[in-house]
């Protein structure tokens, strides 16, 4: 009978340890990788730019690395501040910590294992870049709870997402040259803008718990302002080209984001939810398609000697 009950034991711990591993993952968004995305593309903006179209090798798998752990620390520590605001907002009541699957010092044990991972990986970078690497982490850390008390938390939002930027150009080429604050400003301006989209989303219910957001600042003018950012984030786009001097693959690409960013507008015209959230995963594509302009500028533009 007790051989018979050690052999069922551990077929019944089995499946709670991997459905806890599943919430786990669930509370650092690694089934969502969509902020994974928005977070790369701009890091690989810079690093391509920072290196000429040849960055280091390990440097590039630190940001790597660095992208998916600070991303999903940020979204542990988010869900903790909000763990008393995510029950009464529709679209997020079922997340771990809002729905009691993972109690709230499992999420603080949880952010302290990846600060230490991202800790670990900041030390293989050189001095400027680990300078800049702990202001990156306050403003991980300020993201989720600033957003109670000042109406433009998207800015923090941009600064937190593009702060890898400046860092990636401190460990490409030991400083943060002008171009490398020119894209920063630029990756800012780009959160802005897929994160009032989000916001949009569920302007109701922040309104309802108090949460403060761009889309609710902006109101009836959110659209025309998210197409003001748009112009901005374009031109400043354009600039980066003109001091980088990429080629007409680079410029390529800027024609095409301005294509999405117009069908965006179209898209959210109504201001409908679901439509909103599809225009905010559809960034990420803006991302990429910039990514992929600087790469064939490297990749097919002749070396003048």
């Amino acid at each position: 009978m007790n051989k018979l009950a050690s052999k069922k034991t551990p077929a019944r711990i089995a499946p709670g340890f991997f459905n806890q591993l599943q919430n786990y993952l669930q509370l650092m968004r690694l089934d969502k990788p969509i902020g994974v995305w928005l977070l790369l593309w701009p890091t690989l903006w810079a690093l391509w730019l920072a290196g000429e179209g040849h960055p280091d090798p390990g440097i590039f798998i630190v940001f790597m690395l660095g992208v998916v752990i600070m991303r999903s620390a940020g979204c542990v520590l988010n869900d903790f501040a909000d763990r008393n605001i995510d029950p009464y907002v529709e679209r997020t009541r079922m997340r771990p910590i809002a729905s009691g699957a993972v109690a709230p010092m499992e999420a603080l044990t949880l952010f302290a294992a990846l600060a230490l991972i991202a800790i670990g990986l900041a030390a293989m970078l050189n001095r400027p870049a680990q300078l800049l690497a702990v202001i990156g982490a306050g403003l991980t850390v300020a993201y989720p709870f600033i957003k109670r008390f000042v109406s433009i938390p998207q800015f923090i939002l941009g600064a937190a997402f593009g702060w890898a930027v400046p860092m990636a150009f401190a460990a490409q080429t030991g400083e943060t040259a002008q171009l490398a604050w020119l894209v920063f400003g630029t990756a800012l301006i780009w959160a802005v803008i897929y994160d009032t989209f989000y916001a949009m989303v569920d302007r109701d219910d922040d309104l309802k718990v108090g949460i403060k957001s761009t889309a609710i600042l902006f109101g009836d003018a959110d659209l025309f302002v998210v197409g003001g950012l748009q112009l901005l984030m374009l031109t400043a786009l354009v600039f980066i080209g003109n001091m980088a001097e990429l080629g007409s693959w680079y410029y390529g690409s800027i024609f095409i984001a301005a294509i999405l960013m117009a069908w965006h507008q179209w898209l959210a015209r109504d201001r409908q939810a679901a439509a909103c959230f599809r225009v905010f995963r559809h960034n990420q594509y803006i991302g990429m398609i910039i990514f992929i302009g600087i790469v064939l500028h490297y990749t097919f533009s002749p070396v003048v000697p």
